[in-house]
């Protein structure tokens, strides 16, 4: 897996706007979120690292994870008791966790939505991110019940 010119780009960008460098280990990691944006672990990341990447240990892939979200690069999704995801869309946007196949699904939130959302905030309160999580059953799941 490779990054784009412009992927690459932005990564190097963010990274050294938080005062860290590149190094083939946070462009690999990043790569492997950006090819199947289906909110792993980070078990499964380094499952899907180890691939192309064959000796990157588990730790290294922790470490690259926290880096890319103290860079701004991913975000780290997180539900009761489960474990930590990683999400590549900085879009605002919301979750959807299903507890039946424990599938995540980003829910698009609009402009109009956002700002109705920053206007329940009390005066003098200003929001930098907003974070919203449901949890439920799918639709796919809700079928075989």
């Amino acid at each position: 897996m490779k990054l784009t010119t412009e992927y690459k780009n932005l990564l190097n960008r963010a990274l050294g706007h938080s005062g860290q460098r590149p190094t083939k280990q946070r462009e690999h990691v990043f790569s492997v979120l950006l090819d199947k944006r289906d909110h792993p672990t980070a078990d499964e990341i380094y499952a899907r690292s180890r691939m192309e990447m064959p000796t990157i240990s588990l730790a290294t892939v922790y470490n690259c994870l926290e880096t890319l979200v103290e860079s701004g690069l991913i975000r780290s999704v997180n539900f009761d008791r489960e474990p930590t995801r990683y999400c590549p869309n900085l879009t605002q946007h919301a979750h959807f966790y299903c507890k039946e196949s424990g599938e995540i699904v980003d829910i698009e939130l609009s402009d109009r939505l956002i700002t109705e959302l920053k206007a329940v905030l009390p005066t003098g309160f200003v929001t930098e991110h907003i974070e919203i999580a449901y949890d439920g059953k799918c639709g796919d799941c809700d079928d075989h019940a």
